[in-house]
């Protein structure tokens, strides 16, 4: 494989994007811990986070394995989750974004699990025995994830009034941010073409298919594609990343010796 422009292994940068995909989630539903709409409700998205933050520690593991051979590195999934500065990350967009009321954190997560459950579809074929392997464990919790938020989208679309204007606003104000995951760049084409990763731009129709039934079940008007945001992949966050990391990473830093 061709190495990138700063000199790391394409492998590492695609982990990292499916381990910051998962981490950053993750971090954003821990948040909703203790003020969840009903108890039931405050377990299921703490066990959601939990989730993804474990599959996140599989990725970011691999990943410090991988830069462990090519570069000589020492860092673990620990040292990438809390040592990297925000343009490190590369995370999309859509993750990031801030939890809002329950209907924009259902909307995000159900935008979000459609799409991981393609590509996880796709990674579980993967060349690499340990990216299948990881694959194939996440998307046995991904399948419930998915699930969970297309049922409530469906229960706040097709509830009261009130409840699907939220839904659709919420729906509204992130659609744009679903088109950066499927824009592939020439690292994802390169990995695909190994029959390591995936080509993101090959499971937009996955991701439609699974979609649309749901928005016309709960009476959603799928937004028009008239605006879109990109730049995670490549490290150009929004302004919401920096809090995030702020809060995640200041035990870390503050006694970057300490041990558990």
């Amino acid at each position: 494989m061709t190495g990138m422009a700063d000199g790391s292994d394409p492998l590492f940068e695609y982990l990292l994007r499916l381990g910051d995909n998962g981490l950053i989630l993750g971090h954003r539903l821990s948040e909703w811990c203790g003020h969840g709409p009903v108890l039931e409700e405050d377990i299921a998205l703490s066990n959601i986070s939990l989730d993804l933050i474990g599959q996140a520690t599989l990725w970011l593991g691999k990943a410090a394995e991988i830069e462990g051979q090519s570069e000589g590195g020492t860092r673990n999934a620990d040292d990438l989750a809390f040592k990297r500065d925000i343009l490190d990350w590369r995370n999309c967009l859509l993750v990031e974004q801030p939890n809002g009321d329950f209907a924009v954190t259902i909307a995000r997560q159900f935008l979000f699990d459609c799409y991981h459950h393609a590509l996880l579809e796709s990674l579980v074929e993967a060349r690499d025995p340990d990216i299948a392997a990881i694959a194939a464990k996440a998307i046995k919790e991904v399948v419930y994830h998915r699930r969970h938020s297309g049922e409530w989208l469906i229960r706040l679309g097709d509830g009261t009034e009130e409840s699907h204007r939220r839904a659709q606003a919420a729906v509204d104000q992130l659609w744009g941010y679903t088109h950066e995951m499927f824009a592939g760049d020439d690292l994802d084409r390169e990995l695909a073409a190994l029959g390591v990763g995936v080509d993101p731009a090959g499971l937009k129709p996955a991701w439609n298919a699974m979609v649309t039934p749901v928005l016309g079940e709960a009476t959603l008007t799928r937004p028009d594609d008239d605006w879109s945001v990109q730049g995670g992949r490549q490290g150009i966050h929004s302004e919401h990343l920096g809090y995030i990391l702020a809060e995640m990473q200041f035990l870390p830093r503050a006694y970057p010796d300490a041990t558990w």
